[in-house]
């Protein structure tokens, strides 16, 4: 219970942190969308007011006669344009507009300065509280008296014959652009919440995803412990079931004392297998323990062990034989007391879960870039859907392979880290209630020599077996 209560706490704080940074990211982007945004329409209302300012400068230009003093027929372009002392009334135009008629659009408006900078004329619609003198500044940015923005350019003005004239000013209303602006912020403050709140339900997924391997990691640790526990405890318990009955008794003769001492010496023994198994797997998994790098010449390790596990093999009525596939030796770049252990275990394995009259043969093949050992028994077979556990450490199929056969449940877990650790491959293929082949790939590290291993090159196949009592 305490344990779902860390890993729940550690998955809210996963998703908490990851929401907190997405926010943060998120909201950079944001201000730097707002930022772009704005910058590129500030680009385009200059370009803009420059493009109607320059066509109204340059076709007023062509006009003017006298400094200082508008043409009437300026007023085919302005039609509202305004005299300054005038009581000015701005007029609806019924007639076709001019090109330059954006002026009267309502957010335009233009003003001219003769060249003292007196305000001689008015057009369109400027806003309230302007100075009536002339500001030199190219361009200007401008608030009226109830705070909204404008934006204006300056230029100069010549007559005909090239006199100064003085200064056309053409300005503009900003609300349209703020509006679009305001619009642009809104759509982010309220889609900031919502992309938060999906950010929200994707790290809490993504952090369940990344804790679900820890979690198997902490549960396979626990299956572990409680496993070597179990397997601790059962020789434990016969040693001490031993001890105490044979303090129990009065008098002990020394035929039942030899009894008692060969059971204690059996239970300690299968500890002492299960500690140096333990001890192994850790130095495999931590790749703590140094491996030789030595070369080794596999037809000699199947042809040792074949010898070795043919009493084994006889005592369980299994014919135990090898197959070598390959005319010249397969040496390999190893250590090689792990290589005896890996194929020792798989050959023991095999003889275990076959039954009286079966065969466990081994086969020594090579391909271009493995050498290849494979150990292929006719026994129980293992179920199709649990072929991807047997290697986990003190796992059994099922009752048959269980812990009647006096096995550890560790062999085959020792010879997935053994070639592991060589860089190697282990795969099996099995039927149940037919065969099981546990096939193992080793790496080549250098060429294969001839004149390392014991048995002389030969003709066709190699085939030793162990005779059936």
């Amino acid at each position: 219970m305490n344990q779902n209560k860390l890993f729940n706490l550690t998955r809210v704080r996963l998703a908490l942190w990851y929401a907190l940074v997405m926010a943060f990211i998120l909201s950079l982007c944001g201000f730097g969308v707002y930022k772009a945004v704005s910058h590129a329409h500030w680009i385009a209302l200059d370009r803009e007011l420059e493009s109607v300012a320059g066509t109204l400068h340059d076709s007023i230009e062509l006009k003017l006669q006298q400094p200082g003093r508008l043409e009437t027929v300026i007023q085919q372009l302005l039609p509202n344009i305004c005299m300054v002392g005038n009581d000015c009334i701005q007029q609806q135009l019924n007639s076709k507009r001019h090109t330059l008629s954006v002026v009267n659009q309502g957010y335009y408006y233009v003003r001219f300065f003769d060249n003292s900078g007196r305000l001689v004329a008015i057009a369109g619609s400027p806003p309230e509280g302007l100075p009536l003198t002339f500001n030199k500044q190219t361009w200007q940015t401008l608030k009226d008296s109830k705070g909204r923005l404008y934006h204006q350019v300056s230029f100069v003005l010549h007559t005909q014959d090239n006199r100064d004239w003085g200064y056309i000013q053409v300005g503009r209303s900003l609300n349209d652009f703020n509006s679009y602006l305001d619009a642009v912020k809104l759509i982010l403050a309220l889609g900031l919440p919502i992309a938060m709140g999906l950010v929200g339900v994707a790290s809490w997924w993504l952090a369940g995803l990344a804790m679900r391997p820890i979690y198997q990691s902490y549960r396979q640790i626990q299956q572990f412990t409680a496993d070597a526990a179990h397997e601790l405890r059962t020789p434990l318990a016969a040693t001490g079931a031993t001890v105490e009955s044979a303090l129990l008794m009065p008098q002990i003769d020394e035929e039942e004392a030899r009894d008692m001492l060969r059971t204690i010496q059996r239970q300690n023994q299968r500890l002492t297998t299960l500690v140096a198994d333990l001890l192994l797997l850790a130095r495999l998994d931590r790749q703590s323990m140094s491996m030789r790098r030595e070369l080794c010449c596999l037809d000699d390790v199947v042809s040792d062990l074949i010898e070795e596990f043919a009493a084994m093999s006889n005592a369980a009525g299994v014919l135990l034989t090898s197959l070598i596939r390959v005319r010249q030796p397969v040496n390999i770049v190893g250590d090689s007391e792990q290589l005896y252990r890996l194929v020792s275990n798989l050959i023991v394995n095999a003889i275990q879960y076959t039954p009286r009259g079966g065969e466990v043969t081994v086969v020594l093949d090579r391909s271009d870039h493995y050498a290849v050992i494979q150990v292929q028994d006719t026994g129980i077979g293992i179920p199709h859907n649990e072929l991807s556990q047997i290697f986990d450490r003190f796992y059994r199929v099922n009752s048959d392979r269980s812990r009647s056969t006096g096995g550890s449940g560790l062999g085959l877990a020792i010879a997935m880290a053994i070639v592991q650790a060589h860089q190697g491959n282990l795969k099996v293929q099995s039927e149940l209630g037919k065969c099981s082949i546990f096939t193992v790939e080793l790496p080549f590290n250098t060429p294969p020599l001839k004149s390392f291993c014991s048995i002389e090159p030969f003709k066709g196949l190699y085939r030793r077996q162990s005779k059936r009592i």
